[in-house]
């Protein structure tokens, strides 16, 4: 797949910036982009580090003295692992002399908290790109059977590419095994895999809902400052997100607890051992499943930001599971995996609470349904009809 997005993304970013960070999970494309994006721009092939290349990382031994000279397109593939990097890239990148002016392209596969020296060093000098997996933006159009494939999948390229069910279940778990073995401790992180693989699981069986540190951490004999430092951790490197919940001025007791979701359909998938869309539909999960794919889907294609999105919740269990507030403006979501979804008490409080400008409800049909003038029920597939 041509990832156009994405390359039109890195194009708008250096018009204002000499440092771009490509920041996403290993495997989810960014070395891909990033090869193609050197190549449409001639970029010379002593410009092209890749820190997991013995070589190039001998060749940076000093890295003022290998980066000083270059010019024109510098690409640096998984920049964490020499962070120091950065403060070098600091002092070049405002080098304004014709001969040596340079621009860099880095990729990281941890997010911008984990890889704190970036947003210290290069402060007002860096544009970070998120490259998460391949999601439903990136299909012009998509038939239902491969909505069900990237749903059950996931997106991540060679799992969702893979030629049988096989193969794409096989793929993910050597993912997690990689993951939890190596690319953890390659982050300076010292974590028992098989601590952290628990962890993984059973946070799996919460996706969608609220996330109780001290509950797992008594179910899995560590403490709640533990289970939570672990739950960061899988967000830092994409794996989770944390939905944070919003709070309104209002009389009724609000949930104060942020919710969890996988962002990757497909290996959350794995981690319940669910195999297939049959499997998937016969799974107690087929309902969250649905809600976490799809919400990812819509934050991906309205590219918010994580301070934009919230769920709600009281109490007396009134909920909504996605508000955007953007400005004045406040949308929101619900994610429901129904033939025909209806209007439901939950909804009209969470109207007239939070003052929506608009509700969403995502199901998995094909046709447009107008529940009142606020409500439209709109299939996943045709999410690019959402109106701001």
């Amino acid at each position: 797949m041509q990832r156009t997005i994405a390359l039109a993304e890195i194009d708008s970013a250096f018009r204002t910036s000499r440092v771009v960070a490509i920041l996403g999970p290993r495997q989810s494309g960014k070395t891909t982009i990033a090869r193609h994006y050197f190549n449409e721009h001639d970029g010379k092939i002593e410009n092209y580090f890749d820190l997991e290349n013995p070589r190039d990382l001998l060749r940076l031994q000093d890295p003022m003295l290998a980066l000083e000279s270059l010019s024109g397109l510098v690409v640096i593939d998984e920049i964490q692992r020499v962070p120091e990097l950065f403060t070098v890239l600091r002092v070049l990148s405002d080098d304004d002399s014709s001969e040596n002016k340079k621009r860099f392209l880095v990729l990281g596969s941890a997010s911008r908290d984990l890889i704190a020296q970036s947003s210290e060093s290069l402060a007002g000098r860096i544009r970070y790109i998120e490259l998460m997996p391949f999601s439903l933006t990136e299909f012009a159009s998509i038939d239902q059977k491969n909505l069900d494939k990237l749903w059950v999948r996931g997106g991540f390229p060679l799992s969702y590419l893979a030629k049988y069910n096989a193969d794409s279940e096989q793929w993910r778990m050597d993912y997690v095994r990689t993951f939890l073995e190596q690319d953890i401790p390659n982050l300076g992180l010292s974590i028992p895999p098989a601590n952290l693989r628990r962890f993984w699981t059973m946070l799996a069986h919460y996706h969608g809902q609220l996330f109780n540190a001290s509950e797992l951490g008594n179910a899995l004999g560590l403490s709640s400052h533990t289970t939570q430092r672990y739950c960061d951790l899988l967000t830092s490197t994409f794996m989770i997100r944390q939905l944070h919940p919003w709070h309104e001025n209002i009389s009724k007791r609000q949930v104060k607890s942020k919710k969890i979701y996988f962002r990757d359909s497909g290996i959350f998938h794995t981690l319940l051992g669910i195999s297939d869309i049959s499997s998937l539909r016969l799974n107690p999960k087929l309902g969250a499943s649905w809600e976490g794919f799809a919400l990812e889907s819509v934050i991906r294609y309205l590219k918010l930001d994580a301070q934009d999105c919230y769920f709600w919740r009281t109490q007396a269990q009134a909920e909504l599971d996605l508000l955007v507030v953007r400005g004045t403006k406040r949308i929101g979501f619900e994610f429901k995996y129904r033939a025909a979804p209806k209007m439901t008490k939950s909804m009209y409080s969470a109207l007239n609470d939070l003052s929506l400008d608009k509700l969403w409800i995502i199901y998995p049909g094909n046709i447009s349904i107008h529940l009142t003038q606020q409500v439209c029920c709109l299939g996943l597939n045709s999410i690019n009809s959402i109106e701001w």
